[in-house]
């Protein structure tokens, strides 16, 4: 294997060289812009996506092609206010002496927490009096503790690559190194990555140093991805393939998915695009139900793929802004519902224990024996707590 790492070796040095993250580079350059000309009140740009995505690298070319400097800063590394305040200040007052101006760039401000002495409430700060631009990155913005970040700055999503772009940019590298895989181990190196080029690039480095690249073992990288980034992908992004397989990395079951995306999709599409995305939801949920009830589970790939590619392609074009995607009602009713149930069910539970009768027989009897656990001498002597006491009274 050769000492140097390709993934450095064949970092992009111009925008035209950044693969798949098009739309994330002109919303960047038009933001830059602005701030340039003062057309905004934001001093901060948040690139934002997972691991491997250029994000870091986006910050550089960018400054690089603007003329501007780039000072650096790991956030994982400041764990305070003091610390940020000291090594920041330098930067924020001394002007570039070769460059048009001079970028602030936080990488990973995931790494700074509210308890970390500041560091989290002196970033705002910063950002509140610098009259230089800062770029942060992160992996996910949308921890509350970033809330008021997020209003101070400008937020533009860089996606996971898509395969075939990966893909392609293996195939380059392999032409410049004057070596060849087989197409079968480049494809393995593709899935695996889950649109994470960096980790690509540095598994092509590996198979192709090995005497039979076959024998290389690629873990498959375990990206798992919260409700409000799968909504944001389907409902905001581009469509393509790999969204046929995004449900894989979500903790959540597909019931109470497909009630996620029935209720932010209004949010985002237009009546025509809202039509189209509801029919394709209602064969999702067709094909979901012949899987419960007639245990053909290879329906599941036909309901996963109306309830990603097919709802996402039914909008006209990408989505621009940021939107506030909310709970499903019916799941906050069935929770609201289950609670009440679980307090019924203490209730007849402490009656059945103190009167010596089956819980079965208590809950049966529940509507007749409601009047008399209304009486407070009653509901002191079976224990009963404040919030099993208000239930009785709101249910009276």
């Amino acid at each position: 294997m050769t000492s140097t790492s390709w993934t450095k070796k064949y970092q992009p040095k111009h925008l035209s060289e950044i693969k798949g993250q098009e739309l994330a580079i002109e919303e960047l350059k038009n933001f830059i812009e602005k701030f340039k000309e003062s057309e905004t009140d934001k001093k901060s740009v948040i690139l934002y996506g997972p691991p491997g995505t250029g994000k870091t690298t986006l910050a550089y070319v960018m400054a690089n092609e603007s003329n501007f400097e780039i000072f650096e800063l790991n956030a994982s590394d400041l764990r305070g206010g003091e610390k940020l305040r000291e090594v920041l200040a330098p930067a924020i007052e001394q002007k570039s002496l070769t460059k048009k101006g001079k970028f602030l760039l936080i990488d990973e401000v995931d790494g700074i927490s509210e308890a970390d002495r500041g560091g989290l409430s002196e970033l705002l700060r910063i950002i509140e009096f610098t009259s230089q631009l800062v770029i942060i990155t992160a992996n996910d913005i949308w921890n509350k503790k970033f809330s008021e970040l997020r209003k101070k700055s400008e937020i533009i999503p860089l996606k996971e690559i898509d395969s075939k772009t990966i893909k392609n940019a293996l195939i380059e590298i392999l032409r410049k190194e004057k070596k060849f895989l087989k197409e079968d181990i480049l494809t393995n190196i593709t899935i695996k990555a889950k649109g994470d080029i960096r980790a690509a690039i540095n598994d092509l480095q590996v198979a192709s140093s090995l005497s039979d690249p076959s024998e290389i073992f690629i873990d498959e990288r375990n990206k798992e991805i919260d409700i409000f980034n799968v909504l944001r992908i389907i409902l905001k992004e581009k469509s393509d393939n790999s969204l046929l397989n995004l449900f894989d990395s979500v903790n959540k079951p597909m019931d109470e998915i497909l009630l996620w995306i029935e209720e932010n999709i209004p949010q985002d599409y237009n009546p025509e695009e809202l039509a189209r995305a509801y029919e394709l939801l209602s064969k999702a949920d067709i094909f979901r139900n012949r899987v419960y009830k007639q245990q053909y589970w290879r329906f599941l790939v036909y309901s996963n793929a109306f309830l990603s590619y097919g709802i996402s392609s039914s909008k006209k074009s990408e989505k621009i802004g940021f939107t506030n995607y909310k709970k499903p009602t019916r799941i906050l009713k069935m929770w609201m519902n289950n609670q009440k149930i679980e307090k019924k069910k203490s209730i007849a539970e402490k009656y059945a224990n103190y009167v010596h009768v089956g819980k079965k027989r208590a809950l049966k009897e529940f509507p007749m024996i409601k009047q008399f656990l209304l009486k407070s001498q009653v509901q002191k002597e079976l224990r009963l707590t404040e919030e099993e006491i208000n239930y009785l009274n709101n249910s009276a």
